[in-house]
C-alpha cells in the first residue's frame, strides 16, 4: 500500500465548474486535474489541499451503468486488488451496482452500496501517482 491517502471524498455538483472555484476560494482547495466534459460540464476532477484530496465532476443524465452521474456524495477508495476485494464486499452482503471493469483511465474498479444504500468505489486508480 502507498504511503500516502488512500480514501477520497467524492462529489457532484450541478455545476462543477463554479463548484471548483468556490472551494479553492472558500476552503483552499487547489485544483490538480480537471478534465472538461461536454457543454462545459467537468467530467473528473481532483482537488488538493495539503496532503489530501478530494474527486468532483458535474452530474448527468442518469446512467445505470455508472452510478456516480447523479450522485450526489461517495468515497473511492485506492486498493492493490480489485477483485479479492470485491469478492469480500459481496460476501459481506454488498450490494454491487458496477461489477469489476478495467476502464478507459488504465484503472480497474468497482462499485457498490453498503448496508444503509451509500455509494462506495473501490479501484486501483492512485491520483497521487502522478505527483
Amino acid at each position: 500500500m502507498a504511503d500516502h491517502p488512500n480514501i477520497f471524498p467524492c462529489v457532484k455538483y450541478r455545476n462543477a465548474p463554479a463548484a471548483i472555484e468556490w472551494l479553492d476560494r472558500a476552503f483552499g482547495f487547489k485544483p490538480k486535474m480537471v478534465v472538461p466534459g461536454e457543454d462545459g460540464a467537468v467530467r473528473h476532477a481532483e482537488l488538493r489541499n495539503g496532503a489530501g484530496m478530494i474527486m468532483c465532476g458535474s452530474t448527468s443524465a442518469p446512467d445505470p451503468a455508472n452510478p456516480w452521474t447523479v450522485e450526489g456524495f461517495g468515497v473511492y477508495v485506492q486498493v492493490d486488488d480489485v477483485d479479492a476485494h470485491h469478492a469480500r464486499a459481496v460476501a459481506a452482503g454488498a450490494e454491487v451496482v458496477r461489477p469489476p471493469a478495467d476502464t478507459d483511465y488504465g484503472a480497474r474498479d468497482y462499485s457498490v452500496r453498503d448496508l444503509e444504500g451509500r455509494l462506495w468505489s473501490f479501484g486501483t486508480y492512485d491520483p497521487y501517482a502522478e505527483i
